[in-house]
Formats: C-alpha cells, sequence, structure tokens
C-alpha cells in the first residue's frame, strides 16, 4: 500500500483513566504505530462511570491528544461480553469509523464496549482489516477471565458448559453454550487474533478459535533508559529488597507472598531484607481476603512495608529502589507487564511456574520459578537468593531484553499488511501463519 496506512487502536480504557496492563499495552502500541513512517493512529478508549458522559454523543474528547478519543458505555452485561446500548454503537460509533476510513481496526479488548462493537464495524468496513487481541480468557471463562474454579481456587485447564456450571451452579449449561456460541461468532468475524504469550494463543487455539489466523506478538514497552542498580548503604552488603507491583486481589496471590515471606528464618531474613507493596484496592476486596490479609500482615510484621498505588510513569524511579521483583499470581497470566519492566530494568524475578510466567520468566535465566500457590516453596525461594550473595548479578548476565513499543509496532504492521494484501472480506486468514508450538 502506497497511501497511509491508518489504523484505530480500540481498548476498554486509557492508560490515563484506568491503570492497567491491557491499557499500557494497546497506547504503546498506538505510540509505536505513530512513531513509523507512513502510519497513521488513533486511539479509542472506552469510558464510564463515574466519568459523565457529554450530552449528545458517546463520543468525547481527552483533550489530552488529537489522536485520543474516548467512547461512553455503561450498559454492559459482563455475561454476555455484550453492549444493551447498540444505539450509541450504530449511531456514534458507527459515524466516527465511517468518518475515519481506518484500514486496520484492533481491538485490545470489548470489556464495556460488547462485541456488539466488533460487529458493528465489520459491517460498516468489510473490507478493513479486523484484529483482536487476547490480555486473558475472558471470552472462555465468566469468572472474570481467569480460568480458575470458583470453589477452592484450583486452576482449570478447560472450559465447557457443563464445567462452567459446576463453578456458577446457578447458571444452566444450555445458558454457557448460548454465551460460547454468541462470543465465538462474534470473535470469528475478525480476520487474525493477536496473544501475547504462545500459552495464551494455545488455549484459544484449544477452544476452537483457528490457529492460522492466532498470532504471538509480545507487547512493548515504551522506556528509554533502565534504572540502574540499587546503591548498597555501607552497611549493606546483599541483594534483599523484594518488590510487589499490582493489585492486591486473591487472583494475584499477594497474600501467598506475605506468608512466604514470613516463613523465612530470622537468621536469613536479617535486619536488611524487606518486601515493598506497591499495590491499591484491598479494600474492595471480598471480605475473607480482607481478613485473611490483616492476618498474615500482622504476621509478618515489619519485613513487609507498603507504599500504595503507583503510575506507570513512576517504574523507573521505583526501579531503583529494589533488586528483586515478585509475580505470585495464583492464576494463569499472559505476559504481566510488570514481567517486562523487570526484565527491562534488569531486575530478577520470582514467578509462580505456569502459564504466562513461566513462559516469559525463564527459570535460572530470567529468574527462579515456585510452585503456585505454595508459601513454602516461595520461602525457599527466598532463601536460595538472600543465601548466594552471586545469584543476583548472575541472573542479570542472563536476563533476555524486552521488546520496545516501536519494535512491536513494526511486528503488528507487518500482520496489518499481509492481512490487506491478501484480504477478503470475513474471514480469510492472513498471508503470514504463525504456527503455533
Amino acid at each position: 500500500m502506497s497511501e497511509e496506512l491508518r489504523v484505530l487502536v480500540v481498548s476498554h480504557g486509557h492508560p490515563s483513566l484506568s491503570l492497567g496492563g491491557a491499557e499500557i499495552a494497546s497506547h504503546n502500541l498506538h505510540k509505536g504505530l505513530n512513531a513509523l513512517a507512513g502510519t497513521r493512529s488513533v486511539y479509542l478508549a472506552r469510558v464510564g462511570s463515574p466519568t459523565p458522559r457529554h450530552a449528545g454523543t458517546a463520543l468525547m474528547s481527552l483533550r489530552q491528544s488529537a489522536s485520543d478519543i474516548l467512547f461512553h458505555s455503561d450498559d454492559y452485561d459482563h455475561f454476555f461480553l455484550s453492549n444493551r446500548n447498540t444505539d450509541d454503537i450504530q449511531r456514534d460509533l458507527v459515524r466516527f469509523v465511517r468518518d475515519l476510513r481506518p484500514h486496520v481496526v484492533h481491538f485490545h479488548h470489548v470489556l464495556g464496549l460488547g462485541l456488539e462493537a466488533l460487529y458493528a464495524v465489520r459491517e460498516a468496513l468489510p473490507d478493513a482489516a479486523l484484529v483482536v487481541t487476547f490480555h486473558e480468557f475472558l471470552s472462555v471463562c465468566h469468572h472474570h477471565g481467569q480460568m480458575v474454579k470458583t470453589k477452592g481456587s484450583q486452576l482449570c485447564r478447560r472450559a465447557s458448559p457443563t464445567d462452567c456450571h459446576a463453578c456458577f451452579p446457578d447458571i444452566a449449561p444450555s445458558r454457557f453454550l448460548k454465551r460460547e456460541r454468541f462470543v465465538r461468532a462474534m470473535l470469528e468475524l475478525a480476520d487474525a487474533y493477536v496473544s501475547p504469550s504462545a500459552f495464551l494463543a494455545q488455549r484459544y487455539a484449544d477452544w476452537g478459535l483457528s490457529p492460522d489466523r492466532l498470532f504471538v506478538i509480545e507487547n512493548g514497552l515504551a522506556v528509554d533508559q533502565p534504572a540502574p542498580p540499587r546503591t548498597l548503604p555501607g552497611s549493606e552488603q546483599r541483594r534483599s529488597r523484594f518488590a510487589y507491583f499490582g493489585q492486591m486481589t486473591p487472583f494475584k496471590g499477594v497474600d501467598v507472598l506475605i506468608d512466604a515471606v514470613a516463613r523465612v528464618p530470622e537468621r536469613i531474613w536479617g535486619e536488611d531484607s524487606r518486601l515493598m507493596i506497591f499495590g491499591a484496592n484491598l479494600e474492595f476486596q471480598p471480605p475473607e481476603f480482607q481478613a485473611r490479609m490483616r492476618r498474615l500482615i500482622e504476621d509478618a510484621g515489619s519485613r513487609v512495608r507498603f507504599y500504595g498505588s503507583y503510575q506507570n510513569a513512576e517504574m523507573p524511579e521505583l526501579m531503583q529502589t529494589v533488586d528483586w521483583v515478585v509475580v505470585p499470581s495464583i492464576w494463569w497470566e499472559n505476559s504481566p507487564v510488570v514481567i517486562e519492566e523487570a526484565l527491562f530494568h534488569g531486575r530478577p524475578l520470582l514467578c509462580s511456574n505456569i502459564g504466562g510466567m513461566a513462559e516469559k520468566v525463564r527459570n535460572g535465566q530470567d529468574g527462579l520459578h515456585f510452585r503456585v500457590g505454595s508459601p513454602e516453596d516461595l520461602a525457599d525461594r527466598f532463601v536460595d537468593v538472600l543465601s548466594d550473595g552471586s545469584m543476583w548479578e548472575g541472573l542479570r548476565q542472563t536476563m533476555r531484553r524486552p521488546i520496545g513499543h516501536v519494535d512491536s509496532a513494526e511486528q503488528h504492521l507487518a500482520l496489518y499488511r499481509a492481512i490487506l494484501d491478501g484480504h477478503q472480506p470475513r474471514g480469510e486468514s492472513p498471508a503470514s501463519r504463525h504456527e503455533l508450538a
């Protein structure tokens, strides 16, 4: 294509209003595309309550950038991933995309927007390339897209109407079957699906999406320089500052982490070690989880320090204060942005040994694995790294360098062009194929 390639990147939230990995990843792609010659990207982010809506239209300006647009949507059905307010979609979203005339529409999420947005864009722009990125299992799993059982927090390895009914006894298997058929039919409208991890892509292939349309492209970071290693005070010799970055939810395993810290023998932990928690929203979690956290925090005592929430722009500064990053999630994860950030800044990781975490953090090269959900095994890893003064520097020598946002944008652009060069409306596979491992 000789003309300027126009891309519309769609997200379920704007990173300036809703701080999450998918929001950051989608906006980094938007910035990366605009850094490439011959490409122009516009970013459309869903916004809802408590942000007030403009009276006459769902479309709103963010006033931070002419290429960043907001779409107000509040009438969302979480079970069917559906937007009940189809009038706004047909009137405002369709008018917007027809005026913009993008060659590519790339959905990084439909949460809050609804799968009807996919349908409306395909109908309005039959010759455009339609791409969907998956950040978790929301299309497959009603339990927040985590693929974790509702009883006992056991990992779920497959989804079916019967299995899902076992997690949600008040929802009939027939309703789960209806959900699956609706979601899959809407996703089939896309030309290609992108997953930042091979693990997640394989799960979607097992669920029934065509492997011919599944592509693995890592999210890119928009960070200039890595943070230097923490300066050790004269009395301090060990790399003994551990950090957790993220929401304080049951799925993130922060309770496993604090439990593990309390189990490390005092002679190993010493006075110089510290777990630094950068996260918030514990007050919004289930009461039983809050009670468990209070007990664990009391047991851990001064070993744990809480620093509250943070903005993504603060990460380089925060990384200067820590030596290790811990990712203790009890769900599979996909490609947590904190892993890519830790790798970029040269902070070895301790992470659960499953899913996207185990794929992104190579055991013994980028960090160390521990058995998911096991505070005992994580405590053993703390003992390992605190007892071996050479391990931190050794891991730093073998850690991989994560991809930047412009390089990621170039890989996405190659996919877009492959689709458009051989494009047939509604469903022909892209010219270039990613073979799943």
